[in-house]
């Protein structure tokens, strides 16, 4: 299990999606929300009741989500090709396109202490045949990961160099930059998590990576209090050290796509795969409710 660093046994708590994704603990209704990607819709948890309730339909397929610094909800649309910004359920644009060229389908979001979003691009959402969007064109010819200023509207690629950047994240003092690219060997590249050094809202060129060999991509992510890197990783969530030593494994019983911590006091590990939520009661709690304490309370 997770080595010291869990403290219960794995509950599934919500079953019925075909693609469940991008999870967020929202503090304000004390609420797990996430994506059911195909069916176009968000879900929430209520942890008090133990009930799963429909927050919205017809969403236009978000995917990844943060928190924002003022309690409103930072997400990822592949429908509109955009981040965007849910406060109490109206939804505004933020970002849509880079040179004057539509983006891909946005997947997965952080908000750096500066106000800073930083996003990922990969196509997924725009894919021939795709179930997560719309079909369409890569119009800049990359798949980035962005920095938006929402100050200044100004729009910044900081990692150009993977093939299908996804699930990302901050080290706790924000000077690494963590991204999962989940292209993998039918693209000539190992799946990974390449690390970046983070300067002044701009990344240096690459400065490691840790490669999954086993074929079970790394997805999304999340990093504590102490550095570590929680990560899915095929059926099960992984747990590396800063240096990337495997600390701890949970198994799950299906394909894990995403996670994010929560609770009241931030210890329970919320987990989304495939057709259903998990949680698991660790014994740590996610760097960014300490960067941002609005995450928390």
């Amino acid at each position: 299990m997770g080595d010291g660093l869990t403290a219960g046994v794995l509950e599934r708590l919500y079953t019925g999606t075909v693609w469940a994704e991008g999870p967020l603990w929202v503090p304000s209704s004390q609420t797990v929300r996430w994506s059911d990607i195909p069916n176009d819709r968000i879900l929430e948890f209520h942890p008090d009741t133990g009930v799963t309730q429909e927050y919205a339909t017809g969403v236009e397929f978000t995917n990844g989500r943060t928190l924002d610094a003022d309690g409103s909800v930072v997400q990822c649309s592949h429908g509109r090709r955009r981040v965007e910004r849910d406060r109490d359920g109206t939804v505004t644009g933020l970002v849509d396109s880079f040179q004057g060229r539509r983006l891909n389908s946005p997947n997965d979001v952080v908000i750096a202490r500066d106000a800073g979003i930083w996003f990922t691009d990969p196509p997924y959402g725009i894919l021939p045949g795709t179930k997560e969007g719309h079909e369409g064109e890569q119009e800049y010819g990359g798949c980035h990961v962005f920095r938006f200023d929402p100050a200044s509207g100004t729009l910044t690629p900081v990692v150009t160099d993977l093939v299908h950047p996804n699930g990302l994240a901050f080290s706790p003092d924000e000077s690494v930059l963590y991204v999962a690219d989940t292209a993998g060997s039918a693209y000539g590249v190992p799946l990974r998590i390449a690390t970046y050094a983070v300067r002044d809202g701009h990344c240096s060129a690459r400065t490691g990576a840790l490669e999954l060999e086993d074929g079970h991509p790394a997805d999304g992510l999340r990093v504590d209090v102490e550095g570590r890197i929680w990560t899915s990783a095929g059926p099960s969530v992984r747990i590396y050290s800063p240096s990337f030593k495997l600390l701890g494994t949970i198994t799950v019983p299906e394909t894990v796509s995403n996670l994010c911590f929560g609770g009241p006091d931030g210890q329970d590990l919320y987990l989304t795969a495939t057709t259903s939520l998990y949680r698991i009661r660790t014994t740590t709690t996610d760097a960014a409710a300490r960067n941002h304490p609005t995450d928390r309370n």
